[in-house]
């Protein structure tokens, strides 16, 4: 049998966020990223959803090794849950490591885990595997593409990025070796979907740095910034601004805190000379010459910004005189929350800066023709687009014929898709297991569909009580059920609802305990059946109703 290189999406298709991608070549398997996602408005009391790693756990002893593209959640969040599940070795970059470094102490897994940090340019051995570090542009820093080497051929992974021709740190994309790989030859290319549906190039990080020392000049208000926590890029150019104006620096937020720590001892954040300062000594100077960063950007509750927007914050008081620039856009779903947070600052008489068209944001993510740049460069046989919802992997499949790609070459696929490879055929040859797996405080997976069902009915119609007493002698009703309800309505306000209600559980029940029935599951099957239909027929609602017997 001839073989074959498998890709395994096991995230990270048909959503955007949860990236994670099995490889499988010779027996042995590598595992490109771990992400999280965040929980839909109707996943009550969800904190976060990660892959299911069961495929992995049933070959843990084949992995050779987990390889990181870079340190957004999206791609390192689940990081810790599935470590517990099956340790393996970890290869990133070094900025990245510092980051899954904190993730590991808050878990516990720091003694147990092995983390391995690599330059961009070289190459690490991994079984039958060759795993090459590629750098590239995206909005963190140390991001990489790899270039995932077997006799088979050679995949390009591109992970998140773009190309900015004036990156912050000087370090453009590494073209010239995605040109040297397409000449050597490239299996397949597996490349981020995010911006397909946008023309043209994503502008340049360096592009926000002009606006914040536009926003910074001849301004008298207090400035306070938000941004995501892990672009650094983005925050150094805040301290730049900062500086050239004469201001001192305060950040509040603790993954604010925590990403300047890293990102500071690593060397990747130069902060210029007495900039930065403690936010309770910030407090004594001129509004003119303060600048606070802030986490709060996506609007999150228990955010910097969000406790100040509301008035929680300890050391922060907002309201006129202060500007507040929001240097993100709403990541989808986010948006209510964000406007949330906009319109309280608002009515503190707060200005608010975070219109789009000011350039206050560049996105981390390649447009159209960056795109079709990496597609030129590695000249793939087949292509497989990623990390992307639907529309997008289909506008990336068109855009890859329209470079003259066969679309038999291209594999639109779904997370669990098992993508077989030879030196001359592609084809989805099965699926494995994978879905979502929730995490509830310290739970993780044990909360399933039958839950979230459960969750939704109680948060949409409530719930409705039916307590029996019930003689332990001869199984007779011994008084009127109580009724009980929460969340459904205000049983003051309907006494004849509950009357009737009662009513219809004292038949329902009456009639099992006559055929001598003693059997408590009949009796609680008859009472909620019964309470159901009549509630839904007269109410139009289908609350939960749990049946109680109590044998006295």
């Amino acid at each position: 049998m001839a073989e074959k290189l498998k890709i395994i999406p096991l995230g990270g298709l048909d959503e955007i966020g949860k990236n994670m991608t099995a490889y499988e070549y010779g027996g042995e398997i590598i595992v490109v990223d771990c992400g999280m996602a965040f929980p839909g408005d109707d996943m009550y009391g969800i904190d976060l959803i990660i892959p299911d790693v069961t495929y992995l756990i049933k070959n843990r002893s084949r992995i050779r090794g987990l390889f990181i593209t870079h340190g957004h959640e999206d791609h390192v969040g689940a990081i810790p849950y599935v470590l517990k599940q099956v340790n393996m070795p970890i290869y990133c970059t070094r900025f990245t490591a510092g980051l899954i470094s904190l993730k590991l102490e808050e878990h516990g897994l720091v003694k147990s885990t092995k983390l391995i940090t690599v330059e961009p340019g070289k190459t690490v051995r991994a079984g039958k595997f060759n795993v090459e570090f590629i750098h590239v542009n995206h909005s963190i820093a140390d991001s990489v593409a790899f270039a995932i080497h077997t006799h088979m051929g050679t995949v390009v992974h591109t992970g998140d990025f773009k190309i900015d021709s004036t990156p912050i740190d000087g370090e453009v994309i590494d073209l010239a070796r995605f040109g040297e790989l397409g000449k050597e030859g490239v299996l397949a290319l597996c490349a981020d979907s995010t911006n397909v549906e946008r023309p043209g190039y994503t502008m340049s990080e360096s592009a926000v740095g002009q606006t914040f020392m536009r926003q910074f000049q001849g301004c008298d208000e207090r400035i306070i910034v938000t941004t995501f926590a892990s672009n650094v890029h983005r925050i150094q150019q805040v301290l730049d601004a900062a500086a050239a104006f004469g201001r001192k620096v305060a950040v509040t937020g603790r993954s604010m805190e925590n990403i300047m720590k890293v990102s500071t001892s690593l060397g990747y954040m130069k902060v210029p000379k007495n900039t930065l300062m403690d936010i309770n000594k910030i407090k004594g100077l001129p509004k003119n010459k303060q600048v606070i960063v802030t986490t709060g950007s996506q609007g999150e509750e228990m955010s910097a910004l969000y406790r100040m927007a509301f008035s929680q914050h300890k050391q922060v008081e907002i309201g006129p005189g202060d500007k507040v620039i929001i240097s993100a856009s709403a990541i989808p779903g986010n948006e209510v929350t964000v406007g949330r947070v906009i319109n309280e600052l608002f009515r503190k008489g707060v200005h608010v800066v975070y219109d789009k068209a000011d350039m206050l944001h560049v996105s981390g993510h390649a447009c159209q023709e960056e795109l079709k740049i990496i597609h030129a460069l590695t000249k793939p046989r087949f292509f497989v687009p990623l990390h992307g919802e639907q529309r997008m992997l289909q506008i990336h499949s068109q855009l890859a014929q329209q470079m003259g790609m066969d679309r038999n070459h291209i594999a639109i696929a779904e997370n669990g898709s098992v993508i077989e490879l030879t030196a001359k055929t592609l084809k989805i040859g099965g699926v494995i297991p994978a879905g979502e797996v929730y995490v509830d405080g310290s739970g993780v997976g044990d909360v399933g569909a039958v839950v979230m069902r459960d969750r939704k009915r109680l948060a949409e119609d409530g719930m409705v009580v039916v307590v029996m007493p019930v003689s332990a002698h001869n199984g007779a009703l011994l008084s009127p059920p109580e009724i009980i309800t929460r969340g459904f309505i205000y049983v003051k306000e309907s006494g004849d609802l509950m009357k009737e209600l009662q009513g219809v559980a004292m038949d329902a029940a009456e009639g099992v305990t006559r055929r001598r029935g003693r059997d408590d599951g009949e009796l609680r099957g008859a009472v909620k059946a019964a309470v159901s239909s009549y509630l839904f027929k007269n109410t139009k609602r289908s609350p939960m109703v749990i049946p109680v017997v109590t044998r006295l």
